[in-house]
């Protein structure tokens, strides 16, 4: 492939994801005009977010294996055509359960864009060219949750509705693009669609997700006992060695358990479950910030930025060097340096100084862990 079609093939590619990936953060801005026009109680507003990681993650497995059988540019189609129709019945929404099926159809779009734009720059890019692609590929990320709140406050001073009718020409945009530049090529075969495993993997994703946000803290072992919450975790908890056998008679699986008979898979997807926790317990970080420092609000928010920053920049640096010494040892450094800013948190009287300290750490680590290498090893 010469530069110019690999130019526009990777614009395509990282376009898609940053319009996925801004629309999990664009969200922020838009709750108290969405809460104040609908008469939303705050438990609901969280449906609006979780709808859309829930789908998102019930969408990225199968969508992608969607793409093994019938091409990545069928399903990259696809994907962008139904975050675009979330998007759009996002627009013209007149109830809350309207804004919650948009955001599923978002979250499940969402859900195939990034596996397919990896997939494709796997197959189409030669070897020492993916690390610096898959590297741009992270960077996409931290810009969409730098520019999420900052594009939000612009287009709310029009309506909160223009947050998402922002995607349908962009989304017409990339259809277009896929079907000029992404391959067609899939392998359908004659085996049956895993359809079991794919029913028993949403189910127990719906389950987990559900039970987990109901968890009321304050109360856990009442929380726990109580039949919704109880239930919902029991009930993930048995589906998924049903969901796990089922994959392994499955001629043609969602996920092949036999993936995680190599060590680096495995590994690389612990590192990448822990790393995402430790994402989660980061959106508490301005609120720890007001509490324990006594920073306002809007100040904690402006401390979050060299953190992401430092990711955008470090992410493109850390492929390339997958190149020339590894993902090994990048990964290693990255563990030490998230290790070390959560030292930070934990251990220190916090200040302003040291959180920034800790963040500009934090987002070093993770642009060695999110970004090139992992995926990288896994390819």
């Amino acid at each position: 492939m010469s530069d110019q079609p690999k130019k526009l093939l990777l614009a395509l590619l990282f376009v898609g994801v940053l319009m996925g990936a801004l629309d999990l953060a664009i969200i922020g801005p838009a709750l108290p005009a969405i809460k104040a026009e609908f008469a939303m109680p705050d438990r609901q507003l969280a449906i609006l977010l979780n709808a859309y990681v829930l789908c998102q993650l019930i969408g990225t497995p199968l969508l992608a294996k969607l793409s093994d059988r019938f091409g990545p540019r069928a399903i990259y189609i696809l994907s962008i055509s139904i975050f675009a129709a979330g998007s759009m019945l996002l627009v013209v929404a007149d109830s809350a359960g309207a804004l919650f099926a948009g955001r599923a159809l978002q979250g499940f779009g969402a859900g195939g864009i990034f596996p397919v734009a990896t997939a494709v720059i796997a197959v189409k890019l030669p070897e020492k060219e993916r690390g610096p692609a898959l590297g741009i590929l992270g960077v996409v990320f931290g810009l969409a949750f730098l520019l999420g709140p900052i594009l939000g406050g612009i287009l709310l001073q029009f309506a909160w509705q223009w947050l998402f009718l922002i995607n349908v020409p962009i989304a017409a945009l990339l259809i277009f693009g896929a079907i000029k530049l992404l391959p067609a090529g899939g392998s359908a075969g004659d085996q049956p669609f895993d359809y079991a495993g794919t029913a028993l993997l949403a189910t127990g994703l719906t389950a987990l997700v559900f039970g987990l946000n109901s968890l009321d803290t304050g109360a856990l072992t009442a929380s726990l006992m109580s039949w919704p919450v109880g239930g919902a975790l029991l009930l993930a908890a048995v589906l998924t060695p049903w969901f796990w056998r089922t994959e392994r008679r499955a001629s043609d699986p969602i996920i092949k358990p036999d993936f995680f008979a190599s060590r680096q898979i495995t590994i690389a997807c612990v590192i990448s479950a822990g790393i995402g926790a430790l994402q989660s317990g980061g959106v508490f970080g301005p609120a720890l910030m007001v509490t324990a420092v006594g920073v306002s609000e809007s100040t904690a928010s402006w401390l979050l930025i060299p953190g992401v920053v430092m990711s955008m920049v470090a992410s493109p640096i850390a492929g390339r060097l997958v190149n020339t010494i590894g993902s090994r040892l990048i990964i290693l450094i990255s563990l030490c340096l998230v290790t070390s800013s959560l030292l930070i948190y934990g251990f220190t009287d916090l200040s302003v100084t040291k959180y920034v300290v800790a963040n500009l750490l934090s987002g070093l680590g993770m642009a060695g862990l999110l970004g090139a290498p992992l995926r990288f090893i896994v390819l």
